[in-house]
């Protein structure tokens, strides 16, 4: 992957771009008149993120472009603060102040929504093991607005680690976070998902390991929760309980640990 600008960058976009290359260990090259498609082909770059007044993109040849956008992590923030309730958030029991890991962060939907309602005091790290999209994540929550300061504040407060979920965990202290939460790329694919199908060329498409599962138990504090499509299996093969919701094509599902 390599970092550019825009054809006339002002600084501040230098600057960012400057910045992303650093804390993602990844090269910066000037842009000079090279269009997208030949990025790819001087540099040889299997992915291009691209600097832009307001904007971080990313390229892959033939993929659609990817930007960060909040979308329904956005709506469900919004109801949470209205006092709604939110699936995630009840299955996960989580509270003001509680620690949550969230071991598969995609574009950061759910972290958003566990970062509202743990609030300031509270804490969420999001592990990515795609370095493409750990540093679009990043740059987005670091920078995107909303209509909503809470929403916005909430997504400063994020901390996004490129990092294999299992490796994490096992580099971890028992109990040390309250929630651990998997929303793994659905095996059995959701077609319908606009937001989800231009994920899957970044993702990490292995089944969880038990492994997995029995180091967020020992890291946990409270409760271990899956996100999985309605009748995949996994659920029972990994020892969830899946919560009631009859007519929804997603489950949540939990294991108790306190």
């Amino acid at each position: 992957m390599i970092v550019t600008t825009g054809y006339s960058p002002e600084e501040a976009e230098l600057l960012r771009a400057s910045k992303i290359a650093e804390q993602a260990g990844i090269r910066l090259v000037p842009r000079k008149r090279f269009s997208i498609p030949n990025l790819f082909v001087q540099y040889g770059a299997d992915a291009v993120l691209i600097v832009t007044q307001g904007k971080v993109r990313l390229f892959r040849e033939d993929q659609p472009v990817l930007e960060y956008h909040p979308s329904m992590g956005y709506v469900r923030a919004k109801r949470l603060l209205r006092g709604e309730p939110d699936p995630m958030i009840d299955v996960s029991r989580a509270q003001e102040g509680d620690r949550v890991l969230d071991c598969t962060a995609g574009l950061g939907t759910d972290s958003l929504v566990f970062a509202v309602k743990v609030g300031p005091t509270g804490l969420v790290r999001s592990l990515e093991a795609s370095p493409e999209l750990s540093v679009l994540l990043r740059e987005g929550f670091a920078s995107y607005e909303t209509e909503k300061t809470a929403v916005s504040e909430a997504m400063r407060r994020v901390e996004v680690i490129h990092a294999d979920h299992l490796d994490y965990l096992r580099s971890l202290p028992d109990n040390s976070f309250d929630i651990v939460y998997f929303d793994p790329m659905f095996r059995k694919p959701v077609y319908d998902s606009s937001a989800i199908s231009p994920l899957r060329v970044y993702a990490d498409t292995r089944a969880l390991s038990e492994e997995s599962i029995r180091e967020a138990v020992r890291v946990a504090r409270k409760t271990v929760v899956l996100k999985e499509k309605k009748g995949s299996g996994e659920m029972e093969r990994l020892g969830f309980t899946p919560d009631a919701r009859n007519h929804a094509k997603i489950t949540y599902g939990v294991i108790q640990v306190d």
